[in-house]
């Protein structure tokens, strides 16, 4: 067994190690089963077959690791189905004349003028969807269209835009709006009280000892923008990728990210002061409102682009010249950030190949090897702060020996692997990785 039991985003599983999710999951790994569905389904469509076209498409869409889909045919021409996204259950069905899907959002105890706005308002944004009110008031986010202009790309994208939107509006809407009540959320899994206390001490511990290196660091931040940019980057992509944040914490995240490489004529050192401000208020959000957005979900569309090897590989080389500068001059908390900023940003954006992203989790594992240890996992890759080379060494060679049947001439030369700090670690474990071949086997 390699380090993964499934793709980005899945429960990672070793022997003896507790099931925990880390990640985006992405809907961009499917089997080859999966693919044909998907062509037959097109294909029946264009024949007229629309029944069975819905339904190669269903078997698309469903993950079997994941399980996050499952459908029912009722008679010839009807089936009814159920998916799941994040914190929302998306029901629908088609009658033989039209295909609709609707997901409700939140319970709302009494209407108000805010959270009415608020929906109105993202409806312009949809192309495919809408927010409404149900018969009982319930906040809800239906799709429907007729099965003739009903195309299984159309259905995708729409059924991709609904469960999206569904999954990010409730939690915001609650956080916002007192008179608004969770609803459909049976399936979502709870995390336990110690895996919730330990996602906390460690977001806060975070927090503090970024904002305190911006504040009270040897570098301006007013002269170098570009180091407190690095700094709080690899901060928010990490916290993304290691807790799996859900509600205001992931939609913060994605703002910051959004808005850092937004051209608003904004300099980097204002966007910075913003930045480190929304984080400092992160910080004093109560333990209570932490906990509500910390629990298990399934999903069935991810946000990530699949991009190869060689994009991957690109962007090291881009960043990295950055890091040696910083370390020359003894700068070494902004150089790990700038390995860290690579890595987190790779993670955040991208479903790179299955090698590349089990070695991205693992380089998480070591430099971070006490959170893990603290979840529960037996790690030995980094204690009494000294590496540990044989383990280290061990588990990339699982990595590959799991992936040779799939991508050829695989390896990794873990010569190039530096011990003596973590941000020269850090530095030539994407240099080792820049250095493979990752060529998929066709």
């Amino acid at each position: 067994m390699g380090l993964f039991d499934s793709w980005f985003g899945r429960t990672i599983e070793k022997k003896n190690q507790p099931k925990i999710k880390f990640g985006r999951y992405s809907d961009s790994y499917k089997t080859d089963k999966q693919y044909q569905s998907w062509q037959d389904s097109l294909e029946k469509f264009d024949d007229g077959d629309h029944f069975d076209a819905y339904e190669d498409f269903l078997d698309y869409l469903g993950d079997p690791e994941e399980e996050n889909l499952t459908y029912q045919r009722l008679g010839d021409t009807h089936f009814s189905f159920e998916l799941f996204q994040g914190s929302k259950k998306i029901k629908g069905y088609s009658d033989g004349r039209k295909f609709r899907a609707e997901a409700k959002v939140v319970r709302a105890k009494e209407n108000h003028v805010g959270f009415m706005r608020r929906l109105l308002e993202k409806n312009f944004e949809l192309k495919y969807s809408r927010f409404g009110l149900n018969e009982n008031g319930d906040v809800v986010i239906v799709f429907d269209t007729y099965l003739l202009d009903g195309s299984p790309q159309k259905l995708y994208y729409a059924l991709n835009e609904l469960a999206t939107h569904s999954d990010k509006m409730d939690d915001l809407l609650i956080d916002e709006f007192e008179m608004l009540r969770p609803i459909d959320t049976e399936h979502i899994k709870e995390f336990t009280p110690e895996e919730k206390a330990v996602k906390y001490d460690f977001i806060m511990s975070n927090i503090k000892e970024v904002l305190s290196q911006v504040e009270h660091g040897k570098l301006d931040p007013n002269i170098y923008p570009q180091a407190i940019g690095y700094l709080l980057l690899d901060l928010i992509y990490k916290l993304d990728y290691l807790v799996c944040p859900e509600g205001y914490m992931m939609e913060l995240f994605e703002r910051i990210n959004r808005d850092y490489f937004q051209e608003n004529g904004k300099s980097i050192a204002d966007k910075n002061a913003t930045f480190c401000k929304q984080i400092k208020e992160l910080g004093e959000r109560s333990k209570t409102k932490f906990s509500a957005e910390m629990y298990g979900t399934l999903s069935t569309f991810g946000l990530t682009q699949v991009v190869n090897h060689e994009k991957f590989t690109g962007f090291i080389d881009e960043v990295i010249k950055e890091y040696d500068w910083y370390a020359r001059n003894k700068h070494y908390e902004v150089a790990l950030a700038i390995s860290g900023y690579i890595v987190g940003y790779s993670l955040f954006y991208w479903a790179v190949p299955r090698p590349d992203r089990e070695l991205l989790h693992l380089y998480y594992e070591i430099l971070e090897s006490e959170y893990f240890n603290k979840l529960g996992f037996e790690h030995e890759f980094y204690q009494d702060d000294k590496f540990n080379k044989s383990a280290i060494k061990k588990e990339i060679s699982n990595i590959i020996k799991s992936n040779k049947n799939k991508y050829e001439g695989l390896n990794a030369d873990t010569t190039l692997l530096v011990y003596d700090s973590k941000h020269e670690f850090a530095r030539s474990f994407l240099i080792m990785m820049k250095g493979m071949d990752v060529i998929p086997l066709h």
